[in-house]
């Protein structure tokens, strides 16, 4: 078994994706998207996905979405896109990487492929939002690198939305580094809270994360 890490990734903004859109306009919800390996004749990679039936009006028009076949409540769309255009998928790919998963919720897109080590996992993440502004990792299962390797998983979701602000606003800053490149009041200060606030969502997060490393 190699040290490769699963991950899944959200992205919040991913530009004009039509499964992402499919989605902005309420509840509904997209799985199962299906690509091509290869483009087809016009040199175009072709895509499908699932949408519930009466979804249909948050599809814009000139994203050449165009069904294909009807289900019990849903109908199949397909779609094609010019191989060279920087979507969240050819992002992924430029790395070496299939994406394994795709699926929308709520505008947003996430995405699951196996990365090779955690450096290379943090260059993409880096490159999605330069790209797209802002990326959450939601989800990492590492494998170890033989039959006694340990099984870490970690899931976002486990934090609330505050949590997750106040770590990810921590870390670009500099806090948890040595010496720090910011201390707990510019820390607070950033994210609009007092200092107690700061400490005691910190605190909590760290919490659970711990929680998780000794529990798993």
């Amino acid at each position: 078994m190699t040290g490769a890490i699963r991950a899944e990734i959200e992205i919040e903004s991913p530009g004009d994706c039509p499964v992402a859109m499919a989605t902005a306009a309420g509840d509904t919800t997209v799985e199962g998207v299906t690509r091509t390996a290869g483009t087809d004749a016009d040199g175009r990679f072709v895509e499908e996905f699932a949408l519930e039936r009466g979804a249909e009006e948050s599809l814009p028009a000139d994203l050449g979405c165009e069904p294909v076949f009807d289900l019990d409540a849903h109908t199949v769309y397909r779609f094609s896109r010019d191989p060279d255009d920087d979507c969240v998928c050819t992002c992924i790919e430029r790395f070496g990487w299939p994406v394994s998963d795709v699926r929308a919720s709520e505008g947003a897109l996430i995405v699951s492929c196996y990365a090779t080590d955690v450096a290379e996992l943090s260059a993409l993440v880096r490159d999605l939002r330069e790209a797209f502004g802002t990326v959450r990792v939601r989800q990492l299962i590492q494998s170890g690198g033989d039959a006694d390797g340990d099984l870490l998983l970690i899931d976002r979701r486990w934090l609330t939305d505050r949590q997750r602000e106040v770590l990810e606003t921590a870390h670009e800053m500099g806090y948890f580094e040595y010496p720090k490149g910011a201390n707990a009041g510019e820390v607070a200060a950033a994210l609009g809270i007092s200092r107690s606030t700061f400490s005691e969502h910190l605190a909590a997060a760290q919490r659970k994360l711990l929680d998780a490393l000794v529990t798993y």
